[in-house]
């Protein structure tokens, strides 16, 4: 019986309605104080899941302080009772998680090797999500995870991410933890309050308790079940607990006189079983008999009900028994029993642990089993655990070089797992004790790579440049080649041109930094066709040479070629899915979202920039979320969304007067005719060295329609020569019709509009073509030709209505009109029916779209990192909305293909 939680124990119960009726998922976060009740509440939550509807399964996991440090371990309590269900798992998600859980018997020695199998820490996540929605065609599952504040990073990272991912599958993932734990889940939260004093006094109902002691346990319990419960159990415990402490310290205290009262022998085997941690009986026993102690020993502790011996495995009844029984022995006994425990442990994890806890000094030998089990870790993908034991490992070490070396690696760990500050703090640790060049050239790349996080690229770059000619030759042209592109995205010309000079000098004829070096010089003859040669070759790049096509993605979008970028990106993003590369994904995401607005389909884009932001959310990056928003800022601009712009370009880390942020602001400004504003900020950006990529080109054919517009003929000047010189050094028909658009408006051609149009004629870039059809009708209609002018302005009416871009449209619409055209009515005041997509989510567009391309919820779960029911589930949702009753129907719709 519970008291005082029916709120509580009614949310839960239509949680588990939902999954067991409808196949709704949930997740929720029980939180509060030590002995408030939550694992209680757990417990009713299987009973009541167990006793009121068809069969459900229930998983359970507990969070151990002393295991907080084992990569997986709670992952390992939770998926063991069904390990044999993952081989049902897609192939790379089932490796994965065989490795997270350490089952090395079942990989084979490629896939059990680190470079056997992708690196993603995340990749678990998914193969859980996948594994729980699998289980529940079979009926709900239900997931208990109590002190879910000492789950190891690793179990704590994969659980999330699955829960973070539940939809429709009948999942339901119940988290317990206590108040100042595991925190930023981004999950629903349950906030447990103390009882009542009525409460608490049916709570004590029962119990032979005087008057003025259940008084007194009232008072000092303050509404703590377990508090009620331990107090009451005792008569003179209330009493005997002075009040000044905090309840949770009451109770610990009262565990700790009940500890007290027990036979030396059975104190000593709790405090084994204390430290061991893990509950496993075997090794509480093995450590006893080195210690003169045994099994029977524990027997006047189950009779106290302080542990609880099934099995294999021995259970403190609360984890405040545990705490108060470890925390209340001597340091040398505690000491002592951990050195039992590492010799008797056959666990080389457990071993490292026990032995690390017993060093009272620096010891290279434990110092090298600690690092062992990091490199153990790391092999689970358990970076924050890996970083953690080089850490503990670096502590112990005697010799400052190697000490130096187990703080670089535990710094690198925590990179990869997206802690920037703890790595940061760690690398510059580490720099004071390291004495050898390359190790300072190490670190110096950690702390490169944290800098161009926080939005530094410039410290980063000059990081990078600076300390690469100490570092190992190897690693020398990869040091300058992203030193010079970090500097590319800030501008910084001097560190540009200086890692081209040492690269050359190095002997190694690096294009793509020789190419940025021309770029940013303002040399585009030489810059351009460097980066076309290294596009070219990222394209025909083999499959197990992602930087080649990483390589080529950046300089696509510098340089501007579409066609191929795009083709690149999507090749990139469906290398990503395939191989399980979740953390990577939201930077070739980016990539892609950007090149589909250039080819005007605004509505992808959005639900791949939405992917990309879900995911960074899931994997600890939200960071990114501004940088990826800056890309949908030009949707807004094109929209004539002001209020959506702002919002999107709010938290923009560009510096003033540069980068995507303000190309968008300034497009807006030009739709609007506030072309004053536009050409201000517009002179900012040409002032600035990040003026010479291809985003800032746009910016400069801008600038010289905003010129042109004002009469201020001079100021069109620089710019149109830039947009020329880009268009002759790239030769890409876009650009190319661009520079004769901007010739056009200086001079007041038709033959050059005419010649823009027909380069337009390629079909990329439609949102240009539409704004060269409007300029060149404009133009012909002041030539009163308007029989002429009115067909360049239907076609950018009809592109402009498409793309949804309302200012350009209104401004095509008023100009037909001037020709006297009379079927001019806003596309959407038309009887006739919306753009079928735009009723879609973006998360539905995306499923839609795989969909129509005959791929199954299966692989289209994989691809997207969801479980197949939630597939099902978006379908399910889309097909009345595009009026379909099934997949076969979906190729009525004429779907352009899906980026996969």
């Amino acid at each position: 019986m519970l008291y005082g939680r029916e709120t509580e124990q009614i949310q839960l119960n239509l949680i588990m309605n939902g999954a067991r009726a409808d196949r709704r998922s949930g997740a929720l976060v029980l939180r509060g104080e030590a002995g408030i009740g939550k694992s209680a509440l757990l417990e009713w939550a299987a009973e009541d899941a167990a006793r009121t509807g068809p069969e459900v399964t229930v998983l359970r996991a507990t969070g151990f302080e002393s295991e907080s440090h084992i990569a997986s371990a709670g992952l390992h309590q939770l998926l063991w009772p069904v390990q044999e269900r993952i081989n049902d798992l897609p192939a790379p998600q089932a490796m994965a998680l065989r490795r997270s859980l350490g089952m090395y018997d079942s990989l084979d020695t490629a896939e059990a090797t680190p470079t056997g199998l992708a690196q993603d820490r995340f990749l678990g996540g998914l193969a859980v999500l996948t594994l729980l929605s699998c289980m529940a065609d079979e009926g709900p599952v239900l997931c208990l995870i109590d002190d879910a504040q000492w789950l190891d990073t690793t179990s704590a990272e994969t659980l999330l991410f699955a829960a973070r991912r539940l939809a429709a599958e009948g999942v339901v993932m119940l988290f317990a933890t206590r108040e100042d734990g595991f925190t930023g889940t981004g999950l629903p939260e349950m906030q447990l309050s103390r009882l009542n004093r009525q409460e608490a006094e049916q709570l004590l109902n029962g119990r032979d308790l005087a008057p003025t002691t259940r008084d007194r346990v009232l008072i000092e319990a303050d509404g703590n079940p377990l508090a009620l419960i331990e107090f009451g159990s005792t008569p003179h415990a209330g009493a005997r607990i002075p009040s000044p402490l905090p309840v949770a310290e009451r109770v610990t205290a009262a565990f700790r006189a009940q500890i007290a009262a027990l036979p030396d022998k059975t104190r000593l085997m709790l405090l084994i079983a204390s430290a061991e941690g893990r509950g496993y009986l075997p090794a509480t026993v093995g450590a006893g008999e080195l210690l003169g102690v045994e099994l029977a020993d524990l027997e006047a502790a189950e009779r106290a009900r302080l542990v609880e011996i099934t099995g294999t495995s021995v259970r403190f009844r609360h984890p405040l028994i545990r705490s108060a029984t470890y925390q209340g022995a001597s340091a040398a006994r505690r000491i002592e029993v951990h050195r039992a425990l590492g010799e008797s442990a056959d666990d080389p994890d457990c071993r490292a642990r026990h032995r690390a806890a017993a060093a009272m000094a620096p010891d290279e030998d434990v110092a090298a089993d600690l690092q062992e089990a990091a490199e153990r870790a790391l092999n689970r993908t358990g970076h924050n655990t890996a970083a953690a034991l080089f850490q503990q490992s670096a502590d112990l070490t005697p010799d400052l070089n190697v000490r130096a070396q187990r703080l670089g690696s535990a710094a690198n760990a925590f990179l990869r797992a997206g802690r920037f500050a703890a790595a940061d703090e760690l690398a510059a640790t580490a720099a004071k004790y390291a004495e050898a060049p390359e190790e300072h050239a190490r670190l110096a790349q950690i702390q490169a790579a944290v800098e161009f996080e926080r939005g530094e690229q410039s410290t980063a770059a000059r990081l990078l440049i600076d300390n690469a000619r100490h570092a190992a030759p190897e690693d020398v042209p990869g040091m300058l080649r992203t030193g010079a592109t970090y500097a590319w995205s800030c501008g910084d010309v001097a560190t540009i041109k200086q890692s081209a000079e040492l690269l050359r000098a190095g002997g190694h004829d690096d294009k793509a930094v020789r190419g940025l070096a021309h770029i940013i010089d303002g040399d585009y003859a030489r810059g351009l066709p460097l980066l076309a040669q290294l596009i070219k070759a990222g394209r025909n790049a083999p499959l197990h040479a992602p930087e080649e096509r990483l390589h080529a993605i950046t300089c696509g979008l510098i340089l501007g070629d579409d066609t191929i970028t795009l083709d690149l990106a999507v090749a990139e993003a469906a290398r990503l899915r395939r191989d399980g590369l979740i953390g990577a994904l939201p930077d070739a995401l980016q990539a892609l979202a950007q090149v589909q607005i250039t080819a005007g389909r605004h509505r992808d884009a959005e639900a791949t920039a939405a992917e990309a932001i879900t995911i960074a959310r899931d994997t600890g990056m939200a960071v990114r979320k501004s940088r990826i928003n800056v890309v949908l800022a030009r949707i807004a601009a094109i929209e004539g969304d002001e209020e959506r712009l702002r919002t999107l370009t709010a938290n923009s880390s560009a510096a003033p007067g540069c980068g995507l942020a303000d190309v968008a602001i300034s497009l807006l400004d030009i739709g609007l005719g506030r072309y004053e504003t536009a050409l201000r900020r517009l002179d900012e950006i040409a002032a600035n060295p990040r003026r010479h990529t291809s985003a800032n080109l746009l910016a400069a054919a801008d600038q010289v329609e905003a010129a042109v517009r004002l009469g201020q003929l001079t100021r069109s000047q620089e710019p149109l020569e830039r947009v020329q010189a880009w268009a002759d050094a790239g030769g890409l028909a876009w650009v190319r019709a661009v520079a004769f658009r901007c010739n056009a408006l200086v001079s007041d051609s038709g033959e050059a509009y005419e010649e823009a149009l027909r380069l337009h004629e390629d079909g990329s870039r439609p949102f240009e073509r539409a704004r060269t059809e409007l300029l060149y009708g404009e133009w012909l209609r002041r030539a009163r030709r308007r029989a002429d002018a009115r067909i360049p302005l239907r076609s950018a009416l009809e592109i402009f209505d498409r793309l949804k871009a309302a200012p350009w449209a209104d401004r095509a619409r008023s100009e037909l009109r001037a020709t006297g055209e009379s079927s001019t009515t806003p596309a959407y005041e038309q009887a006739v029916a919306p753009d079928v997509l735009d009723r879609l989510t973006p998360q539905e567009l995306q499923v839609v779209r795989l969909a129509a391309d005959g791929i199954s919820s299966r692989e289209i779960a994989a691809q997207l990192f969801l479980s197949p029911r939630t597939v099902e589930y978006h379908l399910y949702k889309a097909y009345p909305k595009l009026g379909v009753a099934s997949r076969k129907e979906l190729h009525k719709l004429h779907l352009e293909p899906a980026a996969k």
